[in-house]
């Protein structure tokens, strides 16, 4: 069987909460060590305006 790597990053989806997400990381095994939040640009009339945040989890293999 492959090793997991010793980071991931998981990215919040659309549809589910971050709760959710962080339930999926302890899934997978991995422990929620950074938040990073990114703007999310769009173009409108020629002008970027920002149409959301994009939450990213940063996520630590755990020991087991």
């Amino acid at each position: 069987m492959p090793e997991k790597p010793k980071k991931k990053k998981f990215n919040v989806e659309g549809n589910e909460s971050l709760s959710d997400c962080l339930d999926r990381m302890r899934a997978e095994g991995y422990a929620p060590v950074r938040r990073m939040e990114r703007p999310v640009f769009i173009e409108k009339n020629g002008e970027k305006i920002v149409d959301h945040q994009e939450i990213i989890f940063e996520g630590k293999l755990t020991e087991e």
